[in-house]
């Protein structure tokens, strides 16, 4: 009775509300603001239509939303005339990568901010936190190991997300747990299976994990320490992550020859554990392994309809990219002595036979690419850096040597610090992506500055979002604007229970992007990746303005941001 009575009260507050939100005071007026967004195409990041609104900020929150003009006669220490322009949440990055920018560069992101990135999302197999003895003993770097001591401890891991944020972020940060790190924590460097012992530590070290913010565990199965980790594992220590409502994200075991086995394993761990399931940078690698697409999504259409929560995310670009020391069997690696091994002339033959077999029991990109494929760069010495940017293929012509000793003898040469770019993936696959209900977006980049850049970097780093907005939204119109979005946004802040941002809504936290939708535009490329993207005008970071007419402004004002079991 009580709800019928107040029936005609909802109805008349409905009725004077405006589309898309709340104004405060009349129609704003006397209201003061800090910043008005004014004139936009407000897209709140729900997937709602667009509507021509206001968005006035107050501090470090959205205070209102109303339509065009709503705020006209409200006091504002700022406007900002966004005609022309869509205001939308700022994105949120999923997969980002940039530890050195955070822990030891200027902070700012530039590359992310012009990309409308607001928040950050790392923890993709290692994390620089919590530290032990163990991981300090694989450590050589000196200066590194001093840093890492100051993540040590119970609250060693939300020491380290603090750290990051007290230097100075542009960005919000946030961050798994890497399952690396929790391995080598527990168990060491070593390839053995952890005892049970060994397990219960890297559960308590889970749990306190939980507890500083993080949002689950993040495997990157290809990787040594991580692909050490046997299924039975990684379901043990994300039961861990359970009670927290966190979630299992990774980077499969196979996207290549043994896809869908890698989704068969990421579900498996998932229902045993009890946890929802991410899939890192969905795709089908290689040629010969993209007609498995349509039974990869199947099977996640299928787990999701028997009751797992299963989603994926991607990045918007037809090629990978990693270390090029990822192409050498991950068993070379164990206990850090993957340089060492490739030294050894005893091992070489083997090596050589073990990198160009098609199913040596690894994950070898290299070879699913094929050497024509294959992009090498990030040369350092003088004598190799006329081979930056070129393919495996022409690096060995050019050398006189089999494509498989130049891998072992550059890794040698370069010692270990060679990237690579391996193109793997169709469009026809993206796209089809792209549609996917529960797909979201992430860089698997770190952030980048062309005033200081050296060497090529995969130009995901500086175009994914404005990729997505600009060549698979406006020119191919491949998904709405809305969905895009919703998906950079609004979907990676529901699946890591992230409640204050990801949406348009007076009283969230105010992270905010203004983009031109008819010029925004990835300028990097694979030969020419070191150009900022354009048609990202504004960004708000919690308020403040760290982009303004497509200009850094400087400003820091990230915050850290944390997962469901956070406890203070």
């Amino acid at each position: 009775m009580r709800a019928s009575r107040s029936l005609p009260l909802l109805i008349a507050l409905a009725a004077c509300a405006p589309r898309g939100g709340v104004v405060t005071g009349a129609a704003g007026t006397g209201s003061a603001y800090d910043v008005v967004i004014e004139n936009g195409r407000v897209v709140d990041g729900t997937g709602a239509a667009w509507f021509y609104g206001d968005v006035a900020l107050r501090g470090d929150r959205i205070a209102a939303i109303g339509p065009r003009g709503a705020f006209a006669r409200a006091s504002a220490a700022q406007r900002v005339n966004a005609t022309g322009h869509v205001v939308a949440p700022g994105f949120i990055d999923i997969q980002a990568q940039s530890y050195g920018n955070f822990m030891r560069g200027d902070g700012l992101a530039l590359s992310m901010v012009t990309q409308g990135i607001t928040t950050a999302i790392l923890g993709e197999g290692e994390t620089p936190a919590p530290v032990n003895d163990r991981i300090l003993a694989l450590e050589t770097d000196s200066a590194a190991k001093a840093q890492m001591r100051r993540f040590m401890g119970p609250r060693g891991f939300g020491n380290w997300l603090e750290f990051m944020v007290a230097r100075g972020a542009s960005q919000n940060i946030g961050s798994f747990v890497g399952n690396g790190t929790v391995r080598v924590y527990g168990h060491g460097g070593g390839i053995g299976p952890a005892t049970p012992v060994e397990i219960d530590t890297m559960r308590a070290m889970v749990r306190r994990a939980m507890e500083d913010g993080a949002f689950g565990i993040a495997s990157a199965l290809i990787y040594p320490p991580n692909v050490y980790a046997s299924p039975a594992e990684l379901t043990e220590i994300n039961k861990a992550v359970a009670p927290y409502g966190g979630v299992y994200i990774t980077h499969m075991r196979s996207e290549g020859d043994k896809f869908l086995e890698g989704i068969d394993e990421a579900i498996k761990v998932g229902q045993g554990a009890g946890v929802s399931v991410e899939i890192y940078h969905l795709k089908a690698a290689g040629v010969r392994n993209w007609p498995k697409m349509d039974i990869a999504i199947a099977k996640i259409d299928s787990a999701r309809a028997a009751g797992l929560d299963v989603q994926a995310d991607m990045y918007l670009y037809p090629a990978g990219g990693n270390s090029f020391a990822s192409c050498i069997p991950p068993k070379y690696a164990e206990n850090g002595k993957l340089l060492e091994n490739l030294k050894n002339p005893a091992l070489r033959a083997t090596m050589i036979a073990e990198i160009q077999a098609r199913d040596a029991g690894y994950e070898n990109l290299c070879e699913a690419a094929t050497p024509e494929n294959v992009m090498v760069m990030g040369f350092r010495k003088d004598e190799y850096k006329q081979f930056e940017g070129k393919r495996l293929s022409e690096i060995a012509a050019a050398m006189n040597k089999n494509w498989a000793e130049v891998i072992i003898d550059l890794n040698v040469a370069e010692e270990l610090g060679l990237g690579e770019i391996l193109f793997l993936m169709s469009e026809e696959n993206i796209r089809k992506q792209i549609r996917l209900p529960w797909m979201k977006f992430g860089t698997d980049a770190s952030t980048q500055d062309p005033a200081r850049a050296r060497g090529m970097v995969h130009p995901r780093a500086y175009g994914n979002y404005p990729r997505l907005l600009g060549k698979y939204v406006r020119n191919e119109r491949v998904t709405p604007l809305e969905d895009a979005v919703r998906k950079a946004s609004s979907a990676v802040a529901t699946r890591l229970s992230i409640h204050d941002r990801g949406v348009l809504k007076p009283g969230l936290k105010a992270d905010i992007v203004v983009f031109d939708p008819n010029t925004i535009t990835d300028n990097a490329t694979f030969e020419k990746p070191h150009q900022l993207s354009t048609g990202v005008r504004d960004v708000f970071v919690n308020g403040v303005a760290v982009l303004r007419d497509g200009a850094h402004t400087g400003a820091k004002p990230g915050q850290v941001v944390r997962g469901p079991g956070y406890k203070q």
